[in-house]
């Protein structure tokens, strides 16, 4: 019987905001697998008794990104990771966009302003600024060029904290065609989902927001698929990956860009399209498959107990939203 972890995080005591974690839980043992949710830094986890590390709603890493990735190696080094560890500290740091639009993927055009270095904002368009490490809407704030000295309160207070900001000029294609998120599982297409715009004009960027405002089921046109499929073949080192999230909006020229590559804890959205559930059940289970098949499970010196069982630990709080 395989073992699966899949890899979560303990909001409490906030209520569980991953609708889709006890589904999986009990749709893989439905399946024949032993399945449970695990926290990330739970030190008692034994990953090494697991044939499967799924990555699924780590959703307070942002925090701790440094800490994070270094669970990640440790995790790596003792059972299969998915996605692999070296995707995930790729992917934890939003200048990966540089990187994909340097592979020719279209991608919104995006600058990085480190601490210390001088401040430039768009004087003449509505821009938005966020961190290179947040999820759900973290840091994030949209501004018009009359609210500079706002925006140069954020980044200040960004910088403070040792934060490297993103400025990207504002997508005006999301208040009407709103934003693309195109998921995959197993190396195909599993389902899209479109949402509206999550930061409305004026909102503090320290505000709690709605991170999937509106969502729906979406079928995504040719064009869509180009762009994402571009995007998931720029990843270095081309890994393999068990699961994505190409997020997408339109450009000035109306053609798809890619605002966001989630390949670290996207959520999923199955309470959406519950229909989903058995192919990702049946893609775990043959990544479990396979790594048990490759590498045979020996129980780790350095980290004694399991992790710990039940009903699945309920998700992040509302100042960890999901992604």
């Amino acid at each position: 019987m395989p073992r699966v972890a899949l890899v979560t995080y303990d909001p409490r005591p906030e209520p569980s905001k991953d609708r889709d974690l006890p589904v999986l839980v009990r749709a893989l043992e439905e399946a024949g697998a032993g399945a449970e949710a695990v926290c990330w830094d739970d030190a008692d986890a034994d990953w090494a008794s697991y044939d499967l590390a799924l990555i699924r709603s780590t959703w307070d890493y942002s925090w701790r990104a440094a800490e994070f990735t270094a669970w990640a190696e440790r995790c790596a080094a003792a059972t299969r990771l998915a996605n692999p560890a070296a995707v995930v500290r790729w992917n934890t740091d939003k200048r990966y966009l540089g990187e994909l639009a340097a592979a020719g993927t279209p991608v919104v055009p995006t600058r990085y302003l480190a601490p210390g270095d001088p401040v430039d904002l768009p004087g003449d368009h509505e821009y938005v600024v966020k961190p290179t490490s947040g999820a759900g809407a973290r840091y994030a704030a949209r501004y018009t060029p009359d609210r500079h000295d706002t925006a140069v309160r954020h980044l200040a207070r960004m910088h403070e904290e040792g934060l490297t900001a993103m400025v990207q000029p504002y997508a005006r294609s999301i208040d009407t065609a709103g934003e693309r998120a195109l998921q995959f599982f197993g190396g195909r297409l599993l389902h899209a989902s479109r949402k509206r715009a999550v930061l409305a004009p004026g909102t503090a960027f320290d505000a709690a927001k709605v991170a999937h405002p509106g969502l729906e089921p979406w079928t995504p046109t040719a064009a869509e698929l180009d762009v994402a499929e571009r995007a998931l073949a720029a990843v270095p080192g081309a890994p393999e990956l068990l699961y994505a999230r190409v997020d997408l909006v339109d450009g000035d020229d109306g053609r798809p860009r890619v605002m966001e590559l989630e390949l670290v804890e996207p959520n999923l959205f199955l309470f959406l399209h519950p229909q989903s559930v058995p192919r990702v059940v049946e893609a775990v289970l043959a990544a479990a498959a396979a790594a048990s098949a490759s590498t045979p499970s020996t129980p780790s010196a350095a980290s004694a107990g399991r992790g710990s069982s039940g009903p699945a630990p309920a998700p992040p709080s509302a100042a960890a939203a999901p992604r």
